[in-house]
């Protein structure tokens, strides 16, 4: 963090987590001055020969290079390398922007002795300003000479407004055989489903094919990055990616409903969602940390659909903001979104307390509880409506003037 850096944020962790050391991954991170001085911008993975990976990324239709280029070589099914860089997102680059990866990776293959099209790159930073490739490049020798196991460090290095780094681990068991999980990422703002301007990596030591890698990946982040939101607005360079090295030497896995899996899958949706709350708890300007459940839609997707139109509700964000127990802004959004709902059922809860029924107020109601709720940093929201069996929950954050500061000086 540099002087100049944005006061942690009141809803941050109270530490970096303790993530082990996996075994097969080395990383290393350095300042290389991508945009600014003082920091470091630039990580290092290296990874053992034969780590399968899996990945997921933005659906922007204005993807960044690098998304290209990791979706052009994922079917391979394996990866030698990560090289992420903070700073600048090479998006909106073109024909240099892409020869810029192309650089990256030949220069990351020659340093960790494997082929360009095993080196996955990720971006993140300002949109439509060509990058130095150099930059990077040339520190890539000196860092995979000094590989370690600085979870923090990598962290901090893939940060760009993020006030905190972000890290999570799990441990589970496959056959008999203890396996580690630890996971990175990076987040603040531009913050959406499909997925956010974030990045998340996830290093496991376990043996999994890439084909059920990638299943479990996608379901991992369909409840977890897929279900939080900022402020509504989808980036360019959203990247999840998921390495599994092989070295804890558990029996082979061939399917994915293997019963041995189980604890495995558990443990990945809860590294997935623990990074992805902490995107959201670093929200920018964010000091509240709204969960939402919607219940009694049509279906899982609907009832999704449902929480992020009341996720994304500028007038729910700034009411909850304002300590405001403005309930009526949260009828109106359940309206907008588009999905079944049936307003003479619509029930409503907020810090569990019972605040409309049966499409109304309900009698006798007392705001006094309610507004105390919002008077803290964890706010709650309970939606039904009364159509069907579908359930789920979104997270988000209030948003406060201080949204506007950051986004506005962001560039200078």
């Amino acid at each position: 963090m540099t002087e100049d850096s944005p006061e942690i944020s009141p809803l941050a962790p109270e530490a970096f987590p303790e993530l082990p050391a996996i075994d097969g991954v080395g990383l290393a991170d350095c300042e290389a001055g991508v945009r600014h001085r003082g920091v470091t911008d630039v990580l290092l993975a290296k990874l053992a020969e034969g780590t399968t990976v899996a990945g997921v990324f933005t659906k922007s239709k204005t993807a960044a290079a690098p998304i290209d280029w990791c979706r052009s070589i994922l079917p391979l099914g394996t990866a030698g390398a990560l090289v992420v860089n903070s700073g600048n997102a090479n998006a909106f680059t073109g024909r240099q922007g892409a020869d810029a990866v192309r650089e990256m990776a030949i220069a990351a293959a020659a340093a960790c002795d494997c082929t360009a099209d095993h080196v996955y790159i990720a971006q993140t930073g300002v949109i439509g300003e060509p990058i130095d490739a150099g930059k990077i490049t040339r520190v890539l020798p000196d860092l995979a000479e000094r590989l370690g196991s600085d979870w923090a460090g990598a962290a901090r290095a893939i940060m760009t407004t993020d006030t905190y780094p972000k890290g999570c681990a799990r441990t589970a068991d496959i056959g008999g055989v203890e396996v580690n999980i630890a996971g990175i990422a990076k987040g603040s703002g531009m913050i959406a489903p499909d997925m956010a301007t974030m990045l998340g990596f996830i290093f496991t030591d376990a043996a999994i094919p890439a084909d059920i890698l990638e299943i479990m990946l996608t379901r991992s982040v369909d409840k977890s990055f897929n279900s939080i939101t900022v402020d509504s607005d989808t980036s360019t360079s959203d990247t999840v990616l998921a390495f599994a090295t092989g070295a804890a030497g558990h029996p082979t896995v061939a399917e994915l409903g293997e019963a041995g899996l189980a604890g495995f899958r558990t443990a990945l949706d809860e590294v997935c969602l623990d990074l992805a709350q902490q995107i959201v708890r670093d929200g920018e300007g964010a000091s509240k940390f709204v969960a939402i459940t919607v219940a009694g839609a049509e279906d899982v997707i609907a009832a999704r659909r449902i929480g992020l139109a009341i996720a994304n509700s500028p007038l729910v964000k700034t009411a909850i903001a304002g300590e405001d127990a403005n309930w009526g802004r949260i009828v109106m959004a359940v309206g907008k979104s588009g999905e079944a709902a049936d307003r003479d059922k619509l029930a409503i809860a907020i810090g569990g307390i019972a605040v409309a029924e049966a499409g109304a107020v309900v009698p006798g109601y007392d705001e006094a509880p309610v507004a105390e709720h919002m008077q803290g940093r964890e706010i709650e929201i309970f939606v039904d409506v009364g159509v069907g069996d579908g359930e789920a929950t979104v997270w988000t954050c209030d948003l406060t003037h201080r949204y506007i500061e950051i986004n506005a000086d962001y560039r200078t």
